[in-house]
């Protein structure tokens, strides 16, 4: 019942098009955020060529195999492409619905969630999660992400499991009829 409701919304190419681009727009972010000073360096270099600047760019999509662990490059994928669905799924649901928008703010709360977790669990092997240890340094506490099981990963590990929620919940929302139950 779920899976069908998933094949009618990604049998319209525009829906997995959308899917497509905005899982590639956040896998993007995923690998450039952690070398947006590297980026920076050399973009601002005069020395370097447009052609060598772009490949830069490029060479670092090669990070995720050499940066990342295992684990946390399967759910960096994971978190980008349960995203890019959550936002198809919920484009679609929008334009059926097309006006009584009823229970979609709760759900896109919830994808929203999965989306900021899994932003806080992004992080290589040689830095760990490079945001959480940013933002918690700010505070003076990243000494607590020593005290979790897995060094902060639980924060991808939680937006995978939030994003798959979102998505059941949308999947739930277009297979739901609308009308009122007859009690």
């Amino acid at each position: 019942m779920l899976l069908g409701q998933l094949k009618v919304v990604f049998m319209k190419p525009k829906y997995t098009a959308l899917a497509i681009l905005i899982a590639g727009m956040v896998f993007t972010l995923a690998i450039l955020i952690p070398n947006l000073s590297l980026i920076g360096i050399i973009f601002l270099s005069s020395t370097a060529s447009v052609f060598e600047k772009l490949s830069l760019i490029i060479s670092l999509y090669g990070s995720i195999g050499t940066n990342f662990t295992v684990i946390s490059a399967s759910y960096t994928i994971l978190i980008a492409v349960l995203f890019g669905m959550n936002i198809a799924l919920l484009t679609y649901y929008i334009r059926k619905v097309s006006g009584g928008v009823k229970g979609v703010r709760s759900t896109g709360a919830v994808s929203i969630g999965g989306l900021v977790s899994g932003v806080f669990g992004i992080g290589c092997a040689a830095c760990g999660t490079f945001i959480l240890t940013s933002v918690l340094a700010l505070f003076g506490a990243t000494s607590l992400l020593a005290f979790l099981p897995f060094g902060g990963e639980e924060f991808g590990f939680l937006g995978v499991g939030l994003l798959l929620y979102s998505v059941y919940m949308l999947v739930k929302k277009i297979d739901a009829p609308f009308v009122c139950k007859i009690i």
